[in-house]
């Protein structure tokens, strides 16, 4: 069995533009595997979008790892005055970013 193989399947991402408008809908899960190449996914857009959002729908876990890459990215976009939202977040996601306490940092629809 081919582990590397195995763990980048554990994440799908897609990017959309709306004019500079970025989506960057996530699916499976975020974990410590998998969150250094979902920040090198928005990492590779910075600076080509004026509005960033995440969307979650078929997102079923996220780490910690995971949070601290959310936490990163807005404190990118933070000082720019760039909108950023996490859209269409699934009740277990919402759970796991309200008992972190990041509910209150984080933009969550």
């Amino acid at each position: 069995m081919d582990w590397g193989i195995l763990a980048k399947n554990k994440m799908n991402i897609e990017k959309n533009y709306n004019g500079k408008e970025l989506t960057i809908k996530v699916d499976n899960q975020i974990d410590t595997v998998t969150a250094p190449d979902f920040e090198n996914e928005i990492i590779d857009e910075m600076g080509k979008f004026d509005s960033l959002n995440l969307d979650f729908e078929n997102l079923e876990y996220i780490s910690s790892a995971g949070l601290r890459v959310l936490i990163s990215t807005q404190k990118k976009l933070q000082p720019e005055g760039i909108p950023f939202n996490i859209i269409n977040t699934p009740p277990v996601i919402k759970d796991i970013i309200t008992v972190s306490g990041l509910d209150n940092v984080l933009n969550m629809q």
